[in-house]
């Protein structure tokens, strides 16, 4: 028997929000549902009659508004952007104080500050909530990053933790087995309240970046095993497993084993990898992490080259001709250990890895002071355990590190990433150089190295950069000799002269 009102609410039924649905449905949550076309509501209702907490279809806005048990909580899953804003304008109107509107999408978290201010002035409440985990993690259990008004977090709270994914307290690893109908029960789970207005979904496009990183990095560990080796993709599909029993343990490591190991559907002669055309594309979270890092000033360069290599991999067309022209170095065959190679593109990448998690943590370390928000960081990390595309042992080790020291400067500072550095790097090194020997584009693993060696580096030719400036633009300079803050400039038409305070 439904109840009289449903706990919570969703618009868009597209699969995320069919699936995720299903899973507030699975844990004993009534749950309304509202698309904007009323044949694919009846439809999904009609398909999921036995769920233990209920789906209930409404045909109009209207409808699914009175539904709902004040105050009422609405999650919004359409695409983000200007769809967004038309169904909370729809929305509005209907609505009374303290009503909460959820926003799942991937939405640019400048978006999310600007619509949380403009719902508080009407007296309702806005939660962005990023949703990681892909269609499966809606299913079964996602990573969820909320931000918006504490008191809306602590109503939203049960459901948002009864639905995420669950790690096991002591290991930090993913509790794995939810059926329909049967989620997992006990375990830590994969959310938490992140901060104000835009927070939420600022952490998911960070989060995105990190993400992109990661799969650009283990392509290029496929593309050393295969241009170095001459590793056939099954040979790589195990290699990949055997990594993902050890430190790289992760959801992206476990399923390009799966993948490597895949054979073609329509040739079953051919690995399935052969036959993907190798042209990546992206819907712009990288991009959008990439650009923020420019705008506050903040390196990420191992974020911004993996979008970069989306940005080539796009043009296949200009890239095959160009093959035909543009020549690298004479080839050769690699003449090393197989075993000895193999564990230094391992260890190259994760050392890549750490970098790359480095900077993205930086950035959220500099966007909580624009933004005036306050992020805790080993939080952050737990809630990216399970459920969410970057899933991974590694995770467990950021959340200590943040508990030794709660405001650790950069990840590579603390005492177990720089022992992983310190033992890894001359493997890195080796495998850097011998792409670069080879001809095999590395572009993370390379940026990741040369952000270390930047980083760990006391003096930096930037010296050089700022005199150019200050030569062809007055832009000025700080002494060696003087107190940090006091700008000089040399008058270059007759650079003799005294050197002028600014």
């Amino acid at each position: 028997m439904p109840k009289a009102l449903s706990d919570i609410g969703l618009i868009g039924l597209a699969v995320m929000g069919q699936n995720l649905a299903l899973n507030i449905a699975d844990h004993g949550f009534q749950i309304s549902v509202y698309n904007r076309t009323v044949e694919k509501t009846d439809k999904f209702v009609a398909e999921n009659p036995n769920t233990p907490g209920g789906l209930v279809g409404s045909k109009t806005l209207e409808e699914f508004v009175k539904s709902l048990a004040k105050p009422r909580k609405m999650v919004i899953l359409v695409q983000a952007g200007k769809a967004t804003d038309a169904v909370i304008d729809g929305l509005i109107p209907l609505l009374d104080k303290d009503d909460i509107i959820i926003d799942g999408g991937n939405a640019l978290w400048t978006d999310t500050i600007r619509r949380e201010k403009a719902l508080k002035e009407k007296g309702l409440r806005f939660i962005g909530s990023g949703v990681s985990g892909g269609e499966e993690g809606a299913r079964f259990g996602p990573s969820l990053m909320p931000g918006g008004e504490f008191a809306a977090w602590k109503e939203l709270k049960p459901i948002w933790e009864a639905v995420a994914a669950k790690v096991d307290a002591k290991t930090g690893k993913p509790i794995a087995g939810a059926q329909p109908g049967k989620p997992v029960k006990g375990g830590v789970p994969c959310t938490t309240y992140i901060g104000e207005n835009g927070a939420g979904h600022y952490v998911k496009m960070v989060h995105n970046g990190i993400e992109y990183g990661d799969m650009q990095m283990i392509c290029e560990a496929y593309s050393l095993l295969s241009g170095l080796l001459g590793l056939k993709p099954a040979d790589q599909g195990k290699i990949f497993s055997e990594w993902n029993a050890g430190a790289l343990d992760s959801f992206l490591i476990e399923i390009t084993a799966d993948i490597l190991k895949q054979k073609d559907p329509a040739n079953k002669k051919k690995a399935f990898v052969d036959v993907v055309l190798d042209t990546a594309g992206q819907k712009g979270t990288g991009k959008w992490t990439s650009v923020n890092a420019l705008d506050m000033g903040i390196a990420a360069p191992t974020i911004a080259e993996s979008v970069f290599a989306r940005c080539i991999s796009a043009i296949k067309d200009e890239r095959v001709a160009a093959s035909k022209i543009l020549k690298g170095p004479k080839k050769k065959k690699y003449k090393g250990g197989k075993a000895a190679l193999i564990q230094a593109i391992h260890d190259a990448l994760y050392a890549s890895k750490i970098c790359s998690y480095a900077q993205g943590f930086q950035l959220m370390r500099a966007a909580q002071k624009e933004y005036n928000w306050k992020l805790n960081f080993g939080e952050i990390a737990q809630i990216f355990r399970g459920g969410c595309i970057i899933r991974a042992a590694f995770l467990q080790k950021i959340t200590e590190a943040y508990a030794r020291n709660p405001n650790l400067a950069n990840l590579l500072l603390d005492s177990y990433f720089n022992k992983t550095i310190q033992k890894t790097q001359e493997n890195w090194r080796k495998v850097v150089a011998l792409a670069a020997e080879y001809g095999i584009a590395t572009p993370t693993f390379s940026s990741a190295l040369a952000y270390y060696d930047s980083y760990r580096s006391a003096r930096l030719p930037a010296n050089l950069l700022q005199a150019q400036r200050d030569y062809f633009g007055a832009h000025t300079y700080e002494r060696t000799d003087k107190p940090r803050g006091k700008f000089f400039h040399v008058d270059w038409p007759e650079a003799t002269r005294p050197q002028l305070e600014a």
